[in-house]
């Protein structure tokens, strides 16, 4: 990544501000960005519990003139395969006219007094390139209640390539907000018909 570029500085600053082997993230992705300048990026990172453990895990999106980027880093505790904990990385470098939908779910409180520019209490960022589909099948059904016959299935498909979910309460109202930017960046984007 260029060091001389503003954005691309107050990446490298969010990802060794999360705090979660910043060195390891940083360099996964900036070989993944490569030269080209950062436009808009998005550091969030997610702590779950599985039954005993605490596991984190950060995802990294940026947006750069030609293409998305997402990294996500796990950590992994001792197990059969390494005696010693591990993390693994992974880069995905999508073109922007591959991305088909971005959908973001803001959630409010107390709707009725809304005033424009109000951070939502959280954001759901859902964004779509073809790579990973859901698929949602039920039986199908004629109008008769009588009726015994196969009618097959019915449901529906829907891209499900990264979703992303940011609240106030669990990552702060700037993480909200820079979700916010970073989904109308990527937005604008995908609508440039100039690329």
């Amino acid at each position: 990544m260029a060091k001389t570029s503003t954005t691309t500085q107050g990446l490298r600053a969010a990802i060794e501000r999360s705090g979660y082997y910043p060195a390891l993230v940083a360099e996964a992705v900036e070989a993944a960005v490569g030269g080209e300048p950062v436009r808009s990026y998005l550091v969030h990172q997610e702590t779950t519990f599985d039954q005993n453990e605490v596991r984190r895990h950060v995802t990294v999106l940026v947006l750069t003139g030609n293409r998305f980027i997402v990294s996500h880093t796990d950590e992994q505790a001792a197990d059969t395969t390494s005696p010693t904990p591990y993390a693994t990385t992974s880069t995905e470098s999508v073109k922007l006219d591959r991305i088909s939908s971005i959908v973001v779910s803001r959630v409010v409180a107390n709707p009725e007094s809304y005033k424009p520019g109000t951070l939502p209490r959280e954001i759901v960022l859902t964004i779509g390139w073809g790579a990973v589909s859901r698929i949602d099948l039920e039986p199908a059904a004629c109008g008769d209640p009588n009726c015994e016959a196969d009618h097959g299935y019915t449901g529906s498909s829907t891209a499900d390539d990264l979703n992303l979910r940011v609240s106030e309460a669990g990552d702060g109202p700037e993480t909200v907000r820079q979700a916010l930017v970073f989904a109308q960046a990527l937005s604008e984007a995908t609508a440039d018909t100039t690329r």
